[in-house]
């Protein structure tokens, strides 16, 4: 998959592949999925519209719909990329009071501002509340893809239908004297077209027409182009391709010819030059047996299974790497110069840590920033600062060894884990044991957790050219130790050095015993465009206002629509099936409110409260649920009377079979009986007259039996006549034969008659018995 990194960019989409990942769900209370630039969050008068259903609100609500946001994390407003893009985007682009990207959108009928990192959290509130209604339980966790080893964020999708765009803006101000520009809801239509012309040409070489009716000013616009004139466009882009494939193999350290294979994936890759170039530069043809569009929200999918607990899927191994080389500063502790030192190289395997060790007497300040800022997609290089609190000197006036723990974890993120201090502590000799415990394995601390120590390993071969820096105890550099560190290996202990006297020596006074103590510090991280606890706490806050706001506004949408659906269902079936259940009059009246409700909803009713929608459903009803009721009696009482009628035969039937002396009831009591034939009678009566009654009543009025007492008499009638019918018939037991010790007593002429026959046969024994002329006989044990 060499060039997946360097094709799904900017441009690839992320919600319709997150929606359609999401049909297999995996059921372990994880969600996964890849950003789509369709994903778009329109703000309307009283709540958030998010997902990809809003591509219509992006063109009617153009002011106040927020899409193509990704790209403004970690940036600051001023940068030149943020005032290139704003130029092109439908809403407002607005700085920060920390210099960041502000969204400006009306919402509730006022002017808000939000941060991309508040835009961001909607659309991943959105996202988790959908995986949870496919998944019928809570979301806990997430995947969520990045960009490959190697890339070019402004190589995508996007980047080839702005070629088109500005093609035809240039076409369409020329030939129909029209600026597309001017007008953003005429931009956005052209880019939508644009898009869909990219994927025609894509599958067809002859020439494909592009027409948009009332572009601008009620002029419909026209336009064609083919394959070939959309590759002698971009061909910027196109000659662009094989940059970051060249960087890919040169950081994997791979020849072409070490490649055996090549899978791409990304929408953009379907269009036939980009798979030319990538098949050119490989030498070989390329493989695209994967959806090209779902391929990375699988991949998402499938580690989401590996994380979940509920899931065994085959064992098998994913590294991840840091992409970006990450370094260190420092000041010294006694003078101006700075020290430099790079913890994780490029493509370093990630998670992973490491322990640097520091001889300080006060507290110490580390920078963190990327090593190659040229490699990086964003001008900021710094990542933060992290300051190491409450160092001091130890109690003879040495420096303090302090070590702290970097860390890349699993996410990708750099941080100062933990750090801490080793303390001398003088101790009583009864502590002998412990101390010399101690003494040991002075540099041993209890693990974070089991995922995290395990990767701390000793890094000998990115070693600095800084002398003041230890990687897990080891010295990061061939040059001599400065004054400021010393290594612990040369250290040799007190008690190890009271095992090296000599015996014949006369004895010394006894040392004091030292104890090594790691006391943690506190460390205070700085990190760019982090966002304060405060700042934070009160985004949580509007958040969840914002949550039930849009709970409040789809419970009145509801509201809102059945009133619609009410209004459109009863005219269709008015027409139809519900027709004969209402008198013309009746019918006449309910039409009126149906079409004044309908005027209602589309008016003054456009944007009432819930109340106001239910109240109007309610009136309806009132009307329209007699003539439902009555056409649901009009199927369901026939079925019924059907049933009662065949139950009545039943039992009548029995009821003459018993006075014929059959056989099968003639165990039933006479008396009994009778209940079922009065039962029968009083039942058949009752129906009889019901359906009379019925017969006189018209289909518009309401019936003169309901179905349910219908029921309830074939309840009745089955609750008398069944238990009766269905007595048992005593069991007449047979004469129980006399039993002999060995078995039971027969009949003395029986027995003779047995002699008479067996003539010759082997006389009969007892059990375990043997016959004493038997040689052969098996010796028994028997209990």
């Amino acid at each position: 998959m060499a060039t997946a990194g360097a094709f799904r960019g900017p441009a690839t989409h992320w919600l319709e592949s997150f929606e359609k990942a999401r049909e297999g769900g995996s059921g372990s209370g994880t969600c996964r999925g890849r950003w789509r630039r369709r994903s778009v969050i329109s703000f309307g008068s009283k709540n958030r519209t998010i997902g990809v259903a809003a591509k219509n609100q992006q063109i009617t609500h153009a002011n106040n719909t927020v899409s193509n946001f990704k790209r403004f994390h970690g940036r600051a407003f001023n940068d030149p990329f943020i005032q290139k893009e704003k130029e092109n985007l439908s809403y407002d682009l607005v700085p920060m009071k920390n210099g960041g990207v502000g969204i400006k959108v009306m919402y509730m009928d006022e002017e808000h501002l939000f941060s991309v990192e508040q835009i961001t959290a909607m659309l991943l509130t959105k996202l988790k509340e959908t995986a949870e209604n496919n998944l019928k339980k809570p979301v806990t966790d997430c995947v969520i893809s990045v960009l490959g080893t190697a890339f070019d964020p402004f190589l995508g999708g996007k980047n080839f239908d702005e070629k088109l765009v500005e093609h035809f803006c240039t076409e369409f101000k020329t030939k129909y004297k029209l600026d597309a520009k001017s007008k953003i809801r005429a931009l956005l239509r052209l880019y939508q077209e644009c898009e869909k012309l990219k994927k025609l040409m894509s599958s067809n070489s002859t020439d494909i027409p592009l027409n948009i009716e009332c572009f601008m000013n009620d002029k419909d616009v026209s336009g064609k182009m083919n394959r070939l004139q959309f590759e002698e466009l971009c061909a910027e882009l196109l000659q662009k391709i094989e940059i970051p494939l060249y960087s890919l193999m040169e950081q994997t350290q791979l020849k072409v010819e070490d490649v055996s294979a090549v899978e791409i994936v990304g929408g953009t890759t379907r269009i036939p030059a980009v798979k030319e170039k990538i098949a050119k530069f490989f030498g070989k043809d390329i493989s695209t047996t994967l959806n090209a569009d779902e391929a990375v929200a699988r991949g998402c999918a499938l580690q989401c299974a590996i994380l979940s607990p509920a899931f065994k899927v085959r064992e098998f191994s994913v590294t991840d790497a840091v992409p970006f080389p990450i370094s260190l500063v420092w000041n010294h502790d006694s003078e101006d110069t700075e020290g430099v030192h790079e913890v994780f190289s490029r493509n370093h395997a990630a998670p992973y840590s490491k322990v640097l060790t520091f001889l300080r007497r006060g507290p110490f300040e580390l920078e963190a920033f990327y090593s190659d800022p040229q490699g990086v997609p964003y001008p900021e290089a710094k990542i933060g600062r992290f300051i190491v609190q409450n160092v001091s000197a130890q109690k003879d006036g040495e420096k303090s060894k302090v070590k702290v723990k970097v860390r890349v974890n699993t996410h990708g993120i750099f941080t100062i884990s933990t750090a801490s201090m080793v303390e001398k502590v003088p101790t009583e000799e009864n502590e002998m044991s412990s101390v010399e415990a101690d003494m040991e394995c002075p540099n041993q601390r209890p693990p974070e957790n089991p995922d995290t120590d395990k990767n701390i390993q000793q890094d000998n071969s990115e070693a600095g050219t800084q002398p003041q820096v230890q990687t897990d105890g080891q010295q990061t550099s061939q040059s001599p130790p400065s004054p400021e560190l010393t290594s612990e290996e040369n250290k040799i202990p007190d008690a190890d050095k009271a095992n090296e006297k000599k015996v014949d020596q006369p004895p010394e006074a006894k040392k004091p015993k030292i104890k090594v103590v790691n006391v943690e510090l506190p460390i205070e991280a700085n990190l760019v465009w982090q966002l304060g606890k405060d700042l934070l706490n009160m985004y949580i806050e509007t958040e969840g206002k914002m949550i039930m706001q849009d709970k409040l506004e789809k419970e009145r949408n509801d509201a809102k629509n059945a009133v619609e659906e009410y209004v459109y269902e009863f005219r269709d079936k008015l027409g139809g099936p519900y027709g004969k259940f209402i008198c013309e009059q009746e019918y006449q009246n309910f039409l009126r409110l149906l079409t004044e409700t309908e005027d209602w909803l589309y008016e003054e009713g456009e944007d009432q409260a819930k109340q106001a929608y239910v109240d109007k459903l309610e009136e309806l009803m009132k009307i329209g649920t007699p003539v439902k009721v009555r056409f649901q009696e009009a199927e369901e009482r026939p079925k019924m009377f059907e049933e009662l009628g065949q139950r009545l035969q039943h039992y009548a039937k029995i009821a003459a079979d018993f006075r014929n002396k059959d056989e099968k009831y003639n165990h039933i009591d006479e008396s009994e009986m009778k209940k079922v034939e009065k039962s029968v009678n009083e039942v058949m009566e009752w129906m009889n007259n019901s359906m009379n009654a019925q017969a006189k009543k018209s289909l518009a009025q309401d019936p003169a039996v309901w179905a349910h007492e219908i029921k309830a008499k074939v309840k009745e009638l089955n609750n008398v006549c069944e238990p009766v019918v269905t007595q048992p018939k005593p069991k007449i037991e047979s004469p129980k034969l006399e039993r002999t010790p060995n078995g039971p007593n027969t009949d003395k002429k029986e027995e003779d008659l047995e002699g008479k026959n067996n003539f010759g046969a082997e006389p009969p024994h007892q059990n375990g018995e043997c016959y004493p002329n038997e040689k052969s006989s098996v010796n028994m044990d028997l209990d």
